[in-house]
């Protein structure tokens, strides 16, 4: 005779499971523990949002004057906001790595996009099954994940994912079609997950190139005298926008828009090369952007707007703090409840986001690397700049250029074109952010 198994759903095995605490603790005021079961709430929904190639300031909430994004705005006006975000890693594949390992390239190694010539991309997975993805740690709540949109990692079930779109080949491959040309794979997971907490990575191959967007995205910036590459920049900010005004529809469609924390930000930035000059990378590669943006230590490269959407839990509003991708991680391990893990670097954000404490000052850190690795097993060799900032001021270490360093105040110098770093005035400053770029830095 077979034995028919019914699937309990997560939420309920976790309700059951805290009834059952607060039972045994007799609801006593005098018992910390019945307190604590109180205090537990089931873990909600989580959603990243991972822009593709797109400049801190190319969005209507940041400010820009042309480039319009009403349902980033939409989302930005019920979040916590942080114009002040970073990635440590500019260059794609090590920035999505950072998001899922939480961890910075020199201690994940994924410091490149591509192996050395000769050698296969299936051969650079070993990297991320030495670490513990950040889908795994959820699966122990219970959670359903889902890939969708650029993983550079193989399989989707390498990250850790349940669920996914992803095959195995560089960039995405089917994954990339998200947005693009069809949300019905995230519409078809939500239908499918029941009762069970998820999770999304929904990392649109948008605003990145090709720039082929429909008629309708160019329309509004035509006729602005803007020169091609731009405007179709431009056209795929738009179309990204419209992607994620479907994100958001979909989870209202399916009862889930208030209880999901909708995470966002850019794996790095995208400045277009409006003089239509040719550049060339430190590894003799043709750019077809400006040298100062992705791959590249300056903001245009490394900073990112980061928005927290958890509709009455997180009060929306702009917020100076400086933080980084690092803190997706720990901060997704917290909103699951599930214990930190001590080896991470980066702050659970949470308890900040929830008006329970305050966040220190930090300095923020990051490395930049060649596109094409020169040696998998030792990424010093890779390295190409180091960076800093505290405060207001940031600290760049050519290490291409034997160490040489750049300082710049970003309050006075967002453009980082007015290097101070020979100012007798800044010697000790200079020092002190140099010392703990090396402090931080591997043995």
């Amino acid at each position: 005779m077979q034995t028919m198994q019914i699937r309990i759903p997560a939420r309920i095995v976790a309700t059951i499971g805290l009834l059952s605490i607060l039972a045994s603790c007799a609801f006593s005021q005098d018992n910390p523990l019945a307190e604590a079961a109180l205090e537990q709430e089931t873990p909600p929904n989580i959603v990243w949002i991972i822009a593709d190639d797109q400049a801190y300031g190319d969005f209507g909430f940041m400010g820009h004057d042309i480039v319009q994004t009403p349902n980033l705005d939409q989302l930005a006006a019920e979040s916590a906001v942080f114009p002040n975000g970073y990635v440590p890693t500019s260059l794609c594949r090590a920035s999505l790595a950072t998001l899922i390992t939480g961890k910075y390239a020199w201690d994940h190694g994924i410091c490149f996009n591509d192996p050395p010539e000769g050698m296969a991309h299936s051969d650079t997975f070993r990297f991320l099954e030495m670490q513990t993805p950040m889908p795994m740690d959820l699966r122990r709540q219970g959670y359903r994940s889902m890939q969708t949109g650029k993983f550079w990692e193989g399989p989707f079930a390498n990250g850790g994912f349940t669920d996914g779109m992803t095959q195995g080949t560089r960039h995405g491959d089917q994954g990339l079609s998200i947005g693009r040309r069809t949300m019905q794979p995230i519409d078809d997971f939500l239908g499918d997950v029941g009762d069970d907490p998820f999770f999304v990575w929904f990392a649109p191959y948008l605003p990145h190139s090709p720039f082929d967007a429909e008629p309708r995205f160019r329309e509004p910036y035509e006729n602005m005298g803007l020169d091609d590459r731009t405007l179709g920049y431009y056209a795929n900010i738009a179309w990204l926008d419209e992607t994620v005004g479907q994100m958001m529809d979909l989870l209202e469609a399916h009862g889930q828009a208030d209880n999901t924390v909708i995470m966002f930000i850019v794996d790095n930035g995208w400045v277009p090369n409006r003089q239509g000059e040719s550049f060339r990378d430190l590894q003799g590669r043709t750019l077809r952007y400006d040298p100062r943006s992705k791959s590249s230590p300056y903001e245009g490269g490394v900073r990112t707007p980061i928005m927290v959407r958890w509709p009455g839990h997180i009060e929306p509003g702009r917020r100076n703090d400086l933080i980084s991708s690092v803190d997706f991680f720990p901060t997704t391990l917290a909103l699951a409840n599930l214990p930190q893990r001590p080896e991470l670097k980066g702050t659970n954000l949470l308890p900040y986001l929830r008006g329970q404490s305050s966040l220190a000052p930090r300095t923020m850190f990051g490395e930049i690397y060649y596109h094409t690795s020169v040696d998998l097993d030792n990424p010093t060799v890779n390295v190409t700049h180091r960076w800093a900032r505290e405060g207001d001021w940031k600290l760049i270490v050519n290490d291409h250029d034997g160490g040489r360093a750049e300082l710049y105040n970003l309050v006075n110098d967002p453009d980082e074109r007015d290097d101070l770093a020979g100012d007798a005035a800044q010697t000790q400053r200079v020092a002190s952010l140099r010392a703990q770029i090396e402090e931080w830095w591997p043995d």
